[in-house]
């Protein structure tokens, strides 16, 4: 690959990152939406984590795996009553993180 085709690759790329981020900044900075629109939009975040959290725990190999061998789901249970019970995310990533060395040294 030519020098210039790197530059360009690299000038596209940051582009591509950049743009999709800056633009709705740039129209929208002057605008006040309607609370509903703000009350709506604060749900995107936590839709979008889940989602992509339910993905890597039912389909960590790309297909859906639901049965007992599956150590992301049984990491997952005592993670989610941490989170749940203490509302603390370096407890649960704590948690989450020990309960899934426990499993793969202790299962595999």
């Amino acid at each position: 690959m030519s020098s210039e085709a790197i530059w360009i690759t690299i000038i596209g790329v940051s582009l591509a990152t950049l743009i999709p981020r800056i633009l709705p900044v740039a129209l929208f900075s002057g605008f006040e939406f309607p609370k509903i629109v703000i009350k709506w939009l604060s749900y995107v975040a936590p839709a979008v984590l889940g989602a992509l959290t339910a993905l890597s725990i039912l389909a960590p190999a790309g297909e859906l795996h639901i049965s007992v061998s599956n150590l992301y789901i049984w990491a997952f249970i005592p993670t989610l009553l941490v989170a749940i019970k203490t509302r603390s995310l370096f407890l649960t990533l704590s948690v989450g993180i020990a309960a899934m060395a426990i499993l793969y040294n202790v299962i595999m």
